[in-house]
């Protein structure tokens, strides 16, 4: 099994773009600096963030940098993710000034000025006056008692009063004292001075502050937009780098959710991003070559963990292989790879015949595109099947596994439903149609698909080994994805998929402007909102409603149509509702379900007359 998570060895070749984006934090003199990786879920990012750190560290030590990783994610649903960065800072840099004996005290005095930037910004409606009256006044009840007014006058939250009496009572000690010595009287200014003091800090301690903010595009509109407020305390200040982790694309919707109130276009939102973000890096989405390198060094450190290869032929070949694949444009075959293992090639062979097959579909088909997070998964699911295979005494052949799980992964929801009605229908498991194809394909012969086959995808498969045209498949099918052991990790929705689905879940019918969002998100998406909304119509027990938002997807997305007929014929008979009928009378995959009620005796008659009656009309 491999982890989800940032990946310790490189093998992805992203340690030339970590070593390039180091050496401009190094060149740039102290200068601050913000670079912003972006890049698909699953595509590299943390791990990216995290070479470029360590490269940095490699190059230059812990004397002149100092280290800052910040995971947003962690403080998704908590009070206040923005106030969690500043503390982190604050925190760090104490540490460091302690440990190094230097400017301890302007250290401590930069955390006040955070904590009093917290209760600073929970008073806003006041102003920073009425702390200061509060403070130097004396009593705190006089502070929460205003607080307290402008609560009752809806100014306010009621909640919040305790937020502020309990960050008061943390500074009481010691804010008579600050605010003495300072001239400040409005946020703005305390900001400023809170600025100036990280200045100052920095450059007593003679540091470059370097924080590696990640999983940013994880989190909720609101939490990413506060992150990267709190940042922008602290951006464009000399001595700091920010590497920031995070789909551009996300942030961009993140910035209009969060301002959907001021009518923000796609300038001000560009705008926005661009002065956060001083250098774009874009993760490389693999191709062939690199999806194929990658692939047989995962494989081959599996075969290490099963005793084939030894722990040293695999790191000698990692290298070379990684060499290889750094010249992409040249290719790389099954025989430079043989020839990287060199000896141990022989204790690899399958893995090397398995990853050069796989590697051109893993990254052209676009459930999978050549994401190393999907590409992992595949693999893992693959060692849980085998598994239960083999606990089960189920004869299952290992590249048969492979072929098929790859089908179940790629196909749509009516391809892999036609093939699996074509082995439950055989006596033998066999499929003669897909013997037919199979021999076609090796005849080179022009490809004629099913109808339910369509896409390049499925005449790449059919031509993948080995064949399975004469191969039972019933006990393939048996650890398939109408088992419990369905890929579920592959259901997994993006940020922009879960909103949709909320807004679907508000929905009883079609309405055109939610189409048009399903249409800006991709029929891949698309797929898996279908798939939760047909769990959801399932638990309605199939009412109208539960079956008339889906057909926002097929509007979107013709090609899902004949997914949703699946699900419309697991409606028990008696409780087919004749809403439907006028919804589905002009959509084409549904006419066959439509003549199926008409025909069935235990379809309700209402539902009947109304199939009856859109016919008339049509």
């Amino acid at each position: 099994m491999w982890n989800d998570v940032e990946a310790k060895i490189d093998l992805l070749n992203f340690s030339h773009i970590a070593k390039a984006a180091a050496q401009l934090i190094q060149d740039s003199g102290g200068e601050p600096l913000t670079i912003g990786v972006s890049g698909n879920w699953g595509s590299g990012k943390s791990s990216l963030v995290k070479m470029i750190g360590a490269e940095l560290k490699a190059k230059a030590g812990d004397e002149k940098y100092i280290f800052l990783e910040f995971n947003a994610w962690l403080y998704q649903g908590y009070d206040d993710a923005r106030q969690a960065l500043l503390d982190a800072v604050g925190d760090k840099l104490v540490a460091v000034a302690e440990s190094r004996k230097t400017a301890v005290d302007k250290a401590w005095g930069f955390v006040k000025r955070i904590k009093l930037l917290r209760v600073g910004r929970m008073l806003a409606p006041i102003g920073i006056q009425a702390l200061i009256g509060g403070t130097l006044g004396g009593p705190i009840g006089a502070l929460v008692g205003a607080v307290s007014g402008m609560a009752q006058a809806g100014a306010v939250a009621a909640e919040d009063i305790e937020k502020v009496r309990k960050a008061y009572g943390e500074l009481q000690p010691e804010l008579a004292g600050l605010l003495k010595e300072k001239s400040e009287q409005s946020l703005p200014k305390e900001i400023e001075a809170l600025r100036g003091a990280f200045k100052e800090l920095l450059k007593e301690l003679d540091v470059t502050l370097v924080v590696l903010v990640d999983d940013l595009d994880r989190c909720l509109p609101d939490t990413a937009i506060h992150t990267l407020e709190a940042m922008r305390l602290l951006l464009h200040v000399e001595r700091t780098a920010f590497i920031i982790a995070a789909d551009e694309g996300m942030i961009r919707s993140a910035v209009r959710s969060h301002f959907r109130d001021a009518e923000i276009n796609n300038e001000l939102v560009t705008s926005y991003f661009d002065k956060l973000i001083q250098v774009p890096l874009q993760v490389p989405r693999l191709g062939n070559t690199e999806v194929k390198a990658y692939l047989v060094l995962l494989l081959a450190d599996l075969a290490h963990r099963r005793g084939q290869i030894s722990e040293q032929a695999v790191k000698e070949a990692q290298g070379k292989v990684l060499m290889l694949a750094m010249s992409g444009w040249s290719g790389l075959s099954a025989t430079d790879i043989r020839a990287a293992f060199g000896a141990a090639a022989a204790g690899v062979a399958k893995e090397i015949d398995l990853a050069d097959q796989l590697a051109p579909i893993l990254a052209s088909a676009e459930q999978i595109s050549g994401n190393p997070r999907l590409i992992k998964r595949f693999l893992n699911n693959l060692l849980i099947r085998e598994s239960i295979a083999k606990s089960q005494n189920l004869t299952i052949g290992f590249p048969e596994l492979v072929k098929l799980q790859l089908f179940e992964r790629c196909a749509s929801a009516a391809g892999f439903e036609h093939l699996a009605k074509a082995v439950a229908a055989s006596d033998d498991g066999k499929v003669k149609f897909l013997a037919d194809l199979e021999t076609s394909a090796g005849k080179g012969e022009a490809w004629t698909a099913p109808p339910q086959w369509p896409q390049v995808f499925y005449e790449q498969w059919v031509k993948l080994a080995p064949p399975l045209g004469d191969v039972d498949l019933r006990p393939l099918m048996h650890l398939s994805r109408d088992r419990k052991l369905s890929i579920a990790a592959y259901d997994e929705l993006s940020q922009e998929a879960q909103k949709m689905l909320a807004a679907l879940l508000g929905a009883d019918s079609v309405i055109p402007t939610l189409i048009d969002q399903v249409k800006a998100m991709g029929e891949q998406e698309a797929e898996r909102v279908l798939n939760r909304l047909g769990r959801k119509a399932r638990n309605e027990q199939f009412t109208a409603a539960s079956i008339g938002r889906c057909l926002n997807l097929t509007k979107a997305f013709p090609t899902l149509g004949p997914q949703l007929a699946l699900l419309l014929g697991e409606i028990p008979a008696s409780r087919r509702p004749s809403e439907l009928v006028p919804l589905l009378r002009n959509e084409p995959w549904a006419a066959g379900e439509l003549q199926a009620w008409a025909d069935d005796s235990a379809t309700p008659a209402l539902v009947k007359r109304a199939i009856s009656a859109t016919k008339g009309k049509a």
